[in-house]
């Protein structure tokens, strides 16, 4: 049983494990229920859509490692705010991160709070962000986005939890490559499982 806060408590059976990468679950996570989904927003879409048909689980827990020039490396953060970083429509006359005719917010505001964990706004794009600037979010990933998008259109639960593994600077590619296997042994800890 993994007690996020409060209210929310959930069997580990119920949980699908939702990471972009093998490495960033290691041998922590092998006896649980785990979907891998490749990196980007179209790979996350597709395998957390054939996951949630194939496992139909109670909650999806995100657990990934991410950049950010706000919080320090090492620090788990719980993001509940979603922002597509990559979508700009603003020749259209759109917002910037809004996502035409989509009849979604330009923040995708879904996602459980974990106890004790300081909240994050994820911006989510297909690039390694390496040099970080916008205010409307704070911590930087790949993947976030989508699944938030998919459990809030699927109503099922979702917990976003991001390792940070770099400042989103132009050190990221070096600090990542350093960082990502910590994010197993983070989790663990703070799950229960280690």
């Amino acid at each position: 049983m993994i007690k996020i806060n409060q209210t929310d408590s959930f069997a580990f059976e119920d949980i699908l494990f939702c990471f972009a990468l093998e490495s960033e679950a290691a041998e922590v996570f092998k006896e649980n229920n785990v979907v891998f989904t490749g990196i980007g927003k179209v790979n996350a879409a597709y395998e957390l859509t054939k996951a949630i048909q194939n496992k139909k689980p109670s909650v999806i827990i995100n657990l990934g490692s991410a950049g950010s020039s706000c919080f320090q490396k090492g620090e788990v953060i719980c993001c509940t705010q979603f922002v597509q970083r990559d979508m700009d429509v603003r020749g259209l006359g759109f917002a910037q991160y809004e996502t035409p005719l989509s009849g979604l917010p330009t923040v995708l505001k879904y996602g459980l709070l974990m106890d004790d964990l300081q909240e994050g706004i994820c911006g989510t794009g297909d690039n390694f962000e390496m040099g970080h600037c916008s205010d409307a979010y704070n911590v930087v990933d790949m993947e976030a986005y989508a699944l938030a998008m998919i459990a809030m259109k699927e109503n099922i639960p979702f917990l976003c939890l991001k390792y940070i593994s770099d400042g989103a600077d132009d050190n990221a590619a070096e600090d990542w490559t350093v960082q990502v296997h910590k994010a197993a042994i983070a989790y663990g800890k703070l799950l229960g499982l280690i």
